[in-house]
């Protein structure tokens, strides 16, 4: 596969910095050295044996997670939570798309329309994932959503629910990703300290902070979900009396496997348009120095393989 953009996360800040899970596991799921990248598109530059010639030259994203096809997980569409899964970059020593070509599975690849340019191919796998946390929060036109967390996932998530017609309400603590969120035209925006007194039908928490899944359960009103995508660093603690009492559903959302094929659908349309949330497009030879600072312009740093540093 020829890489025509890849995007890197906080998933990639992590292997970085030496913080990322899977390091630590024992037995280890991922180990050094490894080639990051899980969020790309490109065009299929050529096949392995048995591979239909139909998707030579096709512009193509792929699912992160690949099953190992032959258990009960992988053969009832549970793919991404195979225990002896690769993860294209993260996961079990499978090369990642931060390279001028990356290795994927056929059977892992999703074609691309040509409305959807190489910026927002790139995006689909993050998009994949806020789709399917909104899909778990389970709400129609009208209905009020809170979601902590103004970075990638977090305004991909208020994209997708605003064009359903839920009413967004987005709480953060970085001023720029909030602003943006604004531009985007998300109606509620807010400091996470400053929210207002509202029921809420749903909440998603997106963010890496600690404390926050308490107080989504805290907030979100009798008989509704709390859906958790975010990870932090340190054990969450929920109350499961607040749980029962409440009669709350708390869903988490492991990956966007099972979104990629309505990501593409929906960002194809035109109903949503992740392209805004790139601060930045980098070379190679740039991506260290880019993640070790954080200083790049966000909330999403793309990686173009071709361009000079």
């Amino acid at each position: 596969m020829d890489v025509e953009r890849a995007g890197v996360c906080g998933t990639d800040a992590e292997f970085l910095s030496g913080e990322m899970v899977y390091l630590h596991e024992r037995p280890a799921r991922a180990q050094y050295p490894i080639r990051i990248g899980h969020e790309w598109c490109g065009m299929v530059a050529s096949l392995g044996a048995g591979v239909d010639p139909a998707w030579r030259g096709r512009r193509v994203t792929g699912d992160t997670m690949l099953g190992c096809g032959q258990c009960d997980r992988c053969r009832d569409g549970r793919q991404h939570l195979c225990a002896d899964r690769h993860e294209i970059g993260v996961r079990g020593g499978w090369p990642g798309a931060l390279a001028e070509q990356v290795l994927v599975p056929a059977s892992a690849l999703y074609a691309l329309p040509d409305s959807v340019d190489q910026v927002a191919g790139a995006l689909i796998e993050p998009s994949a994932n806020a789709l399917r946390a909104v899909d778990a929060a389970g709400l129609v036109a009208g209905r009020r959503l809170l979601i902590f967390g103004s970075g990638t996932i977090g305004l991909l998530c208020a994209l997708i629910a605003g064009a359903r017609d839920v009413e967004v309400h987005v709480a953060g603590q970085d001023p720029a990703t909030l602003e943006l969120a604004r531009s985007l035209g998300v109606p509620h925006v807010w400091k996470s300290d400053d929210l207002p007194s509202l029921p809420f039908d749903g909440v998603i928490d997106a963010t890496n902070a600690a404390g926050v899944p308490a107080r989504a359960v805290d907030l979100v009103e009798p008989g509704r979900r709390v859906v958790f995508i975010g990870l932090s660093g340190a054990p969450s603690t929920i109350d499961s009396r607040a749980l029962v009492l409440k009669d709350v559903t708390t869903v988490g959302v492991l990956s966007g496997s099972s979104g990629l094929a309505s990501a593409i659908e929906l960002v194809a349309s035109g109903r949503v348009d992740p392209r805004p949330l790139v601060g930045a497009t980098i070379g190679l030879d740039e991506v260290a120095t880019a993640l070790l600072s954080g200083s790049y312009p966000g909330p999403k740093l793309h990686i173009d393989p071709l361009a000079a540093g």
